[in-house]
């Protein structure tokens, strides 16, 4: 009798301790259970916020419009204030930023161009004319010699005849009236030149040395219409640019910017090294600081393919890194943009992130070259020859 009592509470015994084990065994599958339940739910919330930053920094090429232009790459397409115009080997012609023909000048043959604010001047040989923003020429005549080239303010046209280095200065209003002339550059070859001032009031002129010892670029500064002029010798660097922001001129050399007021006395505490960078644009407010956008020099030879950017504001110098390399890159209502073969970057100055969007390109066709801005806000591109017009990306 004892014994069976035994071998039923051993049993008893066996029984409750597998039970007790699979007690257990289950509370240990439920804490599985429930740490693979909390990691994919990690995981999925993560996922979707990764989505979002995603979506953020690049998005869909459906907030782009882009339109096919008239116009060839070679055909020295230039933007010119809601538009553009380019030259055919005939004509001038004037686009809306959408490609809408505006106006045709019959310019003829073997012409060039420069645009202004609201006008454009156009040259061949001894022939000079001055076209209107509605096409329309309000000056038609023949300069005294060859014209090597010319340059369009809110006032003036300045006007650069004769030898390469025994040139002359003409300065004409809109309308054709001279009203100044200089002849100071006798051994000097001028390269560029600008008007500044709140009403275009003022001459800039670049100027190289080449019978020196050493080459040297001269810079003067006129006040239209006083035959006064100051010389400012800029040394041996190449001198490509001169921008006038906030009552001063900024001069860009290879090695250095350099500061001037408006009658060209230097500021030598503004004096920034630029060397190994090329502006490559600048944002002119009316009033303030311009913002001028620059790239290593070694990225922006005749093919583009740029990966830094530097914005210089007063004595401001910021970096920028691009997400891929890009054709090209430009400042526009305080936004930078940089344009790569199927993406478009924008990203505010006071920020170094970039955002991207598609370009919403025709299947098989990819940006070549960025030809800038126009004044209400459109991209013009090309692929190969073929010119695009794009809008910019919503913020």
């Amino acid at each position: 009798m004892a014994r069976g009592n035994q071998n039923i509470n051993d049993q008893l015994y066996r029984t409750r301790s597998r039970n007790a084990a699979e007690t257990r065994e289950s509370a240990e599958d439920i804490r599985r259970r429930q740490i693979r339940s909390w990691i994919i739910l990690v995981s999925v919330v993560l996922a979707v916020v990764l989505g979002i930053h995603f979506l953020g920094r690049y998005g869909k090429g459906k907030e782009i419009g882009m339109s096919k232009l008239p116009c060839y790459s070679n055909q020295n397409v230039t933007p010119f204030r809601d538009g553009l115009v380019y030259y055919d080997g005939a004509s001038i012609h004037h686009l809306s930023s959408a490609g809408t023909i505006r106006w045709s000048f019959p310019a003829g043959s073997d012409v060039k161009f420069a645009v202004g604010p609201a006008h454009l001047a156009i040259w061949s040989g001894t022939q000079l004319f001055l076209v209107d923003k509605d096409g329309k020429a309000t000056y038609n005549e023949s300069m005294e010699s060859k014209v090597q080239f010319a340059r369009v303010g809110e006032r003036y046209v300045a006007v650069v005849v004769g030898e390469d280095t025994e040139p002359k200065l003409i300065v004409k209003d809109l309308k054709g009236t001279q009203v100044d002339m200089e002849d100071a550059f006798s051994s000097l070859m001028l390269l560029d030149a600008g008007f500044y001032g709140e009403q275009g009031e003022y001459l800039w002129t670049l100027a190289l040395d080449v019978f020196g010892t050493a080459p040297n670029t001269v810079m003067n500064t006129f006040q239209v219409g006083k035959m006064n002029y100051k010389e400012v010798s800029l040394g041996e660097c190449l001198t490509y640019k001169v921008i006038y922001e906030n009552a001063r001129l900024r001069v860009f050399t290879t090695q250095q910017v350099y500061t001037y007021d408006y009658q060209g006395t230097p500021e030598s505490n503004s004096t920034m090294l630029v060397y190994g960078w090329k502006l490559i644009d600048a944002e002119v407010p009316e009033r303030g600081r311009a913002k001028m956008l620059l790239a290593p020099t070694s990225q922006t030879s005749s093919t583009q393919l740029i990966s830094e950017l530097r914005v210089l504001e007063g004595m401001n110098d910021k970096r920028y890194t691009l997400p891929t390399t890009c054709v090209g890159a430009s400042i526009y209502r305080g936004n930078i943009y940089a344009i790569s073969s199927d993406y478009i970057y924008r990203a505010d100055v006071n920020s170094t992130k970039f955002f991207g969007y598609q370009i919403p390109a025709p299947e098989g066709v990819s940006v070549t070259a960025f030809y800038g801005i126009t004044d209400d806000g459109r991209m013009l591109l090309a692929s190969g020859e073929t010119m695009y017009s794009m809008t910019l990306p919503e913020r």
